[in-house]
């Protein structure tokens, strides 16, 4: 599905809102309050009135697409956009290419989209896995090209040719390692790849077979033993950053990786798959205020690259 088939099957709000309504209740509508059957259909308020409880409610009523200024066609173009952008794509450009009124709309707008890309009960990786763990952000000036002080750790594990699992995480520690391996893996998990990181000396690997590669030797493959698979992760991500979004906080990280995280594992859909796969969380997914998405400290820490 290319833009120009989404905006012509999906130009008008009835259109999209059957879709959603087709998603959402494969089996028939029930009340969102009681799951009562026999409702009425409220042509004038656009909604439903329960034949039983007498509440009302549309299609979207408790979904991330409630209370939104934004038309139901502007979401599905968004959400059109931000699933085919291999490298993501910034509220600049969406404001830009919608004709959103402001960067804020178009930002949160990006983020309640984003929230909803996380994975959901995620299948435990199997077979071969290769882990990694590298740094985010930026140079500061009048220090070394070592210098971490800036930045944030971002751990991932990725089953050879399937799936990929990222986290944030302010430490590489063996228990952390240990604890990201045995939360991501399963028991059908036979080996870890790694690099040679003296942290692994102590990980706790389960019953899977442990190899590692070393990299300070210019070891980059030793038979089937290498972590080239989770790298073109980090390259990917890091090309995200600079290319699309240029910087972003320490605050947010977690949600672009999820994001990146959603689109990759499923590489191998279709578009049309891709498009109905994300609308079909979305509209599953209870609304994400503003305030809960800036609640917090203000993040001083910007990633960039």
């Amino acid at each position: 599905m290319n833009l120009r088939t989404l905006s012509h099957e999906y130009s008008t709000k009835e259109r999209c809102r059957e879709l959603l309504r087709r998603m959402r209740w494969p089996n028939g509508v029930s009340c969102i309050r009681c799951n009562y059957t026999t409702l009425c259909w409220l042509s004038t308020q656009e909604k439903f009135e329960c034949g039983k409880c007498h509440y009302q409610f549309s299609v979207t009523a408790g979904t991330i697409f409630h209370d939104s200024h934004l038309s139901l066609e502007t979401w599905f173009l968004a959400v059109h956009l931000m699933v085919q952008a291999k490298k993501g794509i910034s509220a600049h450009q969406m404001m830009r290419t919608l004709g959103i009124g402001g960067y804020k709309t178009a930002w949160y707008l990006c983020h309640r989209i984003r929230a909803a890309m996380k994975e959901i009960n995620p299948q435990p990786l199997k077979g071969t896995v290769e882990y990694d763990e590298t740094w985010h952000g930026g140079k500061t000036r009048g220090r070394g090209k070592g210098y971490v002080g800036n930045k944030v750790n971002v751990m991932g594990a990725i089953e050879r040719g399937g799936p990929v699992r990222l986290r944030v995480e302010k430490r590489i520690t063996a228990r952390n390692v240990s604890d990201f391996i045995a939360e991501v893996g399963g028991p059908e998990v036979a080996r870890v790849y790694t690099d040679a990181h003296p942290v692994y000396k102590r990980v706790d690997f389960g019953k899977a077979e442990h190899a590692s590669v070393d990299h300070k030797a210019e070891e980059w493959v030793r038979g089937d033993v290498h972590t080239n698979s989770v790298e073109s992760v980090w390259s990917l991500f890091k090309r995200s950053v600079l290319g699309s979004y240029h910087q972003l906080s320490e605050k947010h990280l977690q949600s672009y990786l999820d994001e990146m995280s959603f689109r990759f594992n499923r590489r191998k859909a279709s578009s049309d798959t891709l498009f109905l796969d994300t609308l079909r969380v979305l509209v599953h997914t209870p609304s994400l205020k503003f305030k809960e998405l800036t609640n917090g400290k203000r993040d001083s820490m910007v990633i960039t690259g």
